[in-house]
């Protein structure tokens, strides 16, 4: 029903030599656009600290990766320090979030993401894939969505079949970016 089993779906697996192949790709890009990059990364760390030099240059944050587990993601801070300190996890609209000056530039053109290019070279993450999520947004979209956790068969990634379409218009839509995650997974 819209692209998703209603009674089954068979079991997601890559072979050995798929995976080979997805990891030297994986890394190898990672590695050339971080040779590329670094003169973007030094340039973001020095407007960081100076819009907003009490907090740290990267935000760090517990994902839900393959099989499960949990790694720490990391990213450029484009918040404020401790934004959700009385919030609680929220999703990320870019409309309803503050922002440090210039953040908002940095996530429209994912420059924030770039750090997650150290995910990939520990293997924590992929290019492509679904995207991670917090703990607390698995556990509330695993109770309407029974085959939620399929996703976690295959490495999140910074950019993915749901991201493609329809990134910003997706960010509170789980079950929306799910069905394109399971499309992913399964082609």
């Amino acid at each position: 029903l819209s692209g998703i089993p209603m009674i089954t779906y068979k079991k997601i697996e890559f072979l050995p030599f798929q995976r080979i192949i997805k990891r030297v790709m994986d890394v190898s890009v990672s590695i050339i656009l971080i040779a590329l990059c670094w003169w973007l990364f030094v340039l973001v760390a020095i407007w960081i600290k100076l819009v907003s030099p009490k907090g740290p240059i990267f935000f760090k944050q517990k994902r839900v990766g393959m099989f499960q587990k949990q790694f720490v993601l990391y990213k450029f801070r484009t918040m404020p320090v401790e934004s959700e300190d009385k919030s609680g996890p929220q999703w990320t609209l870019d409309n309803n979030r503050a922002c440090i000056l210039g953040g908002k530039f940095l996530r429209k053109y994912s420059i924030d993401e770039l750090p997650q290019l150290f995910n990939i070279i520990k293997n924590e993450m992929s290019l492509i894939g679904p995207r991670p999520e917090r703990k607390f947004f698995v556990d509330s979209i695993s109770k309407s969505a029974k085959f939620f956790n399929l996703r976690h068969n295959v490495k999140g990634g910074i950019t993915g079949w749901a991201q493609i379409h329809g990134r910003a218009n997706l960010t509170n839509k789980p079950l929306e970016k799910f069905r394109y995650d399971l499309y992913y997974i399964k082609n």
